[in-house]
């Protein structure tokens, strides 16, 4: 877990907070007033990710930014399984901790299901929808590729991959690199160090070792559909789609297929050059397409 009041040299100026009601504490940043965004990072990040949103954010409302159980600054028990049912009722939580309604989830790789999840639970709860390089309810496409045929999901099948994944300490660049991160020019010490500070032994990588073992797993389809019943009430709300189509974990024509399957009217926007981690290739962007969204469906 990384210190509490670490700020890597001042790139992460905002203030902790935390909440143990989870059976553990977990970090979440929580800047501005109004109608609440929630900004939820997947493997093997933390909300480091959105450092360059949360002010941007903040003036279009509340910025809520967790880590999840086993990354960034939250704790990493050993005695939780670190499913998707235990994000996402770990998320649900803390949202009926600080009393949230009327959100915009912003979610990217397992921030993505993350958010649908407790979407699909709580559909009034929920104002509009931003999926970034991610998997979301719906019907994937006949004939395109899928991530079961991408580089990065062929490689965590490896026994290479859990040593890997298990020493993410010293190998967070090449992991990153490995799953679509395209802009390493702009990698300094600074950036390493935020992004493998909290795994410090093998112990720390229990998060980031569980989220490969919930790709397709049946107990990971359970917990987003168990109540597909809501999904027409969440079609209904506003939703918008970014890819960078750098990608090696997730095909862009499936994600972008699977994303008008239930949002037909939706926006997408597809970014050549640009990889899985749109928020570091492509912040300005990025963060530009959601503010715009939020305008536009006030």
């Amino acid at each position: 877990m990384i210190p509490a009041d670490e700020s890597f040299d001042g790139t992460w100026p905002f203030r902790p907070r935390f909440y143990d009601g989870n059976g553990f504490r977990m970090h979440y940043v929580d800047e501005g007033e109004g109608d609440p965004i929630v900004c939820l990072h997947g493997e093997p990040t933390w909300g480091y990710l959105y450092r360059e949103f949360i002010p941007r954010l903040a003036r279009h409302g509340r910025v809520v930014v967790p880590d999840h159980m086993g990354f960034g600054k939250s704790a990493t028990p050993q005695d939780r399984d670190y499913s998707i049912r235990d994000h996402v009722e770990n998320l649900e939580r803390l949202l009926d901790h600080l009393q949230l309604d009327s959100i915009t989830f912003v979610g990217q790789d397992w921030g993505g299901p993350i958010a649908s999840g407790v979407a699909l639970r709580n559909p009034g709860r929920v104002k509009r929808l931003c999926y970034m390089n991610t998997g979301m309810p719906g019907r994937t496409p006949a004939n395109v590729k899928t991530v079961a045929d991408f580089p990065w999901f062929e490689w965590v099948q490896t026994d290479e991959s859990r040593a890997v994944l298990s020493n993410l300490g010293a190998t967070i660049l090449s992991v990153l690199k490995r799953i679509g991160f395209e802009r390493a020019a702009h990698v300094d010490e600074t950036w390493v160090r935020a992004y493998a500070a909290h795994f410090r032994t093998p112990e720390d990588c229990k998060g980031a070792l569980a989220f490969p073992a919930c790709i397709n797993s049946p107990a990971t389809m359970a917990v987003i559909f168990e109540r597909i019943a809501n999904l027409p009430a969440l079609a209904a709300k506003p939703a918008m789609y970014v890819h960078g189509e750098a990608d090696r974990a997730i095909p862009t024509e499936m994600a972008v297929g699977t994303f008008r399957s239930t949002w037909p009217k939706g926006p997408v926007v597809t970014l050549p050059g640009v990889g899985h981690f749109i928020q570091e290739d492509a912040p300005e962007t990025a963060c530009a397409l959601i503010e715009q969204f939020i305008q536009m469906t006030r």
